[in-house]
């Protein structure tokens, strides 16, 4: 696009750091290959893929430079690249498996790109037709996205101090980052130990659970719900989700998608002596205000639909469960709430731009965006009456600087323009493909994937299928998906002559 004595972008660093990404990521795909020699199951899906990202990655390292440093303008391209490729490799044990509706390459990449996304919507029609080496790796992709390659990334640019902590700011927001420890490399190591514990205690948990009331939650269904539930991702080798386990199992659930959603650096303080950094913050105070809010709303909803047999108990765990499922935007379901009166799923679509805390696993706009952005719209209220007044927002008794709210509102306007037009997309393509989609289902499916949350309502329900959209819509949702778990602007600056020439 433009001649090479024009770039200003050292993209040589950027396609190493890519290089070195895709040659780790032949490490956690040997779990499923694993998995797939103790079923007797067929490896060759997990080597193909291996030996692709193996060659991929030493072909990227080709270019390193070692006069390009790692700058702003490289990570931005670096994680751009790093999520759509790391995509790409995931959807290989898709295609070579050659099985179902995910055989496609189109449905493949969707279905991968939902799982490093940690989005959660999915494209299978018949789970009885997978391997189980091969749903488990549709666990093992979703919890990599959810901090997996973050860290990864963060630790490989551990040496060049700003960029690495650049990347990490990037996905939480948070100014708190360097002050951790006094290296991002070991910032990123107790992060991925918390990640870590936080997985192997959902494990335990569950299978313990699973021996005490529900044998179909053994060491497999353990392991593979907690992969997803502490990434806040949503996928599931069951077809009926977390709904075909015990009550007591999916209750048990709940606490690991809220943690998932929970500011990482705030645990770390919380766990390391400094729980009030966490207990005092007030994005924290927001959130589980919403969850809680959003749960008794939707409880009382389906309390006085007198088409709704729920028993008190089981309409309370289904609100707190849908509704936690989806402000954290995991999307597990613990039972079919399309079928639920219309004021519930409402409320349930209004979740879904909520979202959990910054510097979580979360996805869709985030507690923070949220509340400044109130904050800031009331303290304009003020201001209109009173010119004069000097009122700063605050947020944990810290001011947010201006810039940052210009920010937040431009993030806002975007998300809302892109969404929009989604939908529009949506409708559009499914009156030319001749396919019943109504305007409520494509604003669903529209705020799902681009927000990153998982199930929507009509076909695409919890227990529904993406499959049923036309396949340019669901080319569409892949970048999409794409565009949006990654925050919109690292993806959008690429595409300005700006970024490459000024």
């Amino acid at each position: 696009m433009f001649s090479e004595t024009r770039i200003r972008v050292g993209w040589r660093a950027s396609v190493e750091l890519v290089g070195d990404v895709l040659t780790y990521l032949a490490v956690p795909l040997t779990f499923p290959f694993l998995v797939s020699l103790y079923y007797r199951e067929s490896p060759l899906p997990f080597l193909v893929a291996i030996g692709v990202t193996l060659a991929l990655g030493a072909g990227f390292r080709q270019f390193a430079d070692p006069e390009e440093d790692l700058g702003p303008r490289e990570a931005f391209l670096a994680v751009a690249l790093i999520w759509f490729l790391v995509a790409a490799v995931g959807a290989i044990p898709f295609v070579v498996a050659g099985v179902g509706t995910i055989a496609h390459p189109v449905n493949a990449m969707f279905e991968a790109m939902s799982g490093l996304t940690t989005t959660g919507a999915t494209v299978l029609r018949d789970f009885s037709l997978h391997s189980r080496s091969v749903l488990m790796w549709r666990q093992v992709i979703q919890w990599l996205g959810g901090l997996g390659i973050l860290i990864l990334a963060t630790a490989v640019l551990s040496e060049i101090g700003v960029g690495g902590a650049q990347l990490m700011e990037s996905e939480s927001q948070t100014q708190d980052v360097n002050k951790l420890t006094p290296k991002i490399s070991a910032t990123a190591r107790l992060i991925w130990g918390l990640y870590l514990g936080l997985t192997g205690l959902a494990v335990a948990t569950y299978f313990l659970l699973g021996l005490a009331f529900d044998p179909r939650m053994d060491l497999y269904n353990a392991v593979a719900h907690a992969f997803t539930s502490v990434a806040t991702a949503g996928f599931s080798p069951e077809p009926l989700s977390v709904g075909a386990f015990h009550p007591v199992i999916q209750w048990a659930v709940v606490p690991f998608m809220v943690v998932g959603s929970t500011s990482f650096v705030l645990l770390y303080f919380f766990i390391n002596g400094e729980p009030m950094r966490l207990l005092r913050n007030e994005e924290f105070h927001f959130y589980l205000g919403a969850l809680v809010t959003f749960s008794s709303v939707v409880a009382l909803s389906l309390f006085f639909d007198p088409g709704t047999t729920f028993g008190v108990e089981e309409t309370i765990r289904h609100a707190v469960f849908n509704v936690a499922s989806i402000v954290t935007t995991t999307g597990y379901a613990s039972t079919d709430y399309v079928q639920w009166a219309p004021a519930a799923k409402h409320m349930l679509f209004a979740c879904m731009f909520v979202g959990g805390m910054v510097g979580s696993t979360t996805c869709s706009i985030k507690s923070l965006r949220w509340l400044v952005a109130l904050k800031a719209f009331r303290r304009d209220l003020y201001t209109a009456i009173h010119p004069e007044a000097v009122r700063p927002v605050r947020i944990t008794g810290r001011s947010v600087d201006e810039e940052v709210i210009r920010d937040i509102y431009g993030y806002l306007l975007l998300s809302i323009v892109i969404f929009f037009l989604l939908t529009v997309v949506i409708v559009v393509d499914a009156e030319r493909a001749d396919l019943r989609v109504t305007e409520f289902e494509a604003m669903g499916a529209a705020a799902t994937t681009f927000l990153n949350i998982g199930p929507a309502f009509g076909e695409a329900g919890p227990y529904g299928t993406f499959a049923s959209f036309s396949m340019t819509t669901r080319a569409v949702m892949v970048v999409l998906m794409w565009i949006g778990r990654i925050e919109i602007i690292p993806v959008l600056v690429l595409f300005t002559r700006a970024f490459w020439t000024s």
